[in-house]
């Protein structure tokens, strides 16, 4: 058997791909964070409980009203970002003028709302959901053996990724949503419907979360923790890369995921922490963050 660093490379090449996989929803997460905090300068606490939300309504789909995985790809995001407009509307419309910290306070609240509903009602155990049977296959690349539906969410996850940093970084649409931001009365005297920009904005960053989650959702239990498993990790990952840097989110999300692979290779009980670790020293040697505009 090949050995590299006296590992079993097939041992590598496995945690290569979990550390992908891993990497995918980091870089998914951290993209809609990023873009809720660049363009709205809230910090949405309440981002890992949309990706939680996002599971379990693709789970209601099957249970409920026999939509499957693919059809959940599509109505899942669309019924999360709904609700995601709606709370913008609701309550984060009011907290744009006031210091940041409200709204992190406000967001933490949703998400503590939305868990406790979704433990009280399915338990802290939470459902299952299996993939699509067209991908529930595994294939031999003589080095490794490949499941077909883990390299789907790589995949899908690249290409989510860069197709909303093109909106947001190349199209007309990405230019009003930035100009907003910065002159709302400038952009509103040419017609534009700030608020409405703002909120289909709040809701197509929670939409995020919850594409995410329905990637998830045949890889892990669908329970109410799973969000709350990663958002820490995620705002690590934010930082690192640039609050408010949408490329920069992407690029340390995938880049992350693979350095906490190999760690649990190399040194399992640091892989906990060495995301951490990281954070600590890039703010050390550029507390802009990797990607992020300095001062």
């Amino acid at each position: 058997m090949v050995m590299i660093f006296g590992k079993p490379l097939p041992l590598l090449f496995g945690q290569l791909l979990l550390g992908i996989i891993n990497g995918s929803f980091y870089a998914m997460l951290s993209m809609g964070l990023a873009i809720i905090f660049g363009l709205l300068r809230i910090i949405n606490f309440a981002h890992g409980a949309m990706f939680m939300v996002g599971a379990f309504v693709t789970w209601a789909l099957l249970t409920y009203l026999h939509i499957g995985y693919w059809g959940a790809l599509i109505c899942a995001p669309v019924i999360v970002g709904i609700f995601g407009i709606a709370l913008e509307r609701l309550f984060i419309r009011r907290i744009y003028k006031l210091d940041i910290l409200y709204g992190l306070l406000l967001t933490f609240g949703i998400a503590q709302v939305l868990q406790g509903l979704a433990t009280n009602y399915f338990g802290v155990s939470g459902v299952s959901y299996d993939p699509p049977a067209s991908l529930a296959r595994v294939v031999n690349l003589g080095f490794m053996y490949l499941p077909v539906y883990r390299g789907f969410v790589v995949i899908a996850a690249i290409l989510i990724c860069f197709c909303t940093w093109f909106v947001i970084e190349k199209t007309r649409l990405g230019a009003l949503l930035r100009a907003a931001t910065e002159n709302p009365s400038l952009v509103q005297a040419f017609g534009v419907n700030v608020p409405r920009l703002i909120a289909l904005t709040f809701g197509g960053g929670v939409a995020l979360a919850a594409l995410a989650g329905v990637l998830a959702a045949p890889l892990y239990s669908v329970n109410p923790d799973m969000g709350s498993d990663l958002i820490d990790t995620v705002f690590a990952v934010v930082v690192i890369g640039g609050m408010g840097s949408i490329g920069g989110a992407v690029l340390t999300g995938f880049g992350l995921g693979v350095i906490e692979g190999f760690t649990d290779v190399f040194y399992p009980p640091g892989s906990a922490v060495v995301v951490f670790v990281v954070m600590a020293i890039v703010l050390l040697a550029r507390p802009a963050g990797l990607f992020g505009k300095t001062a």
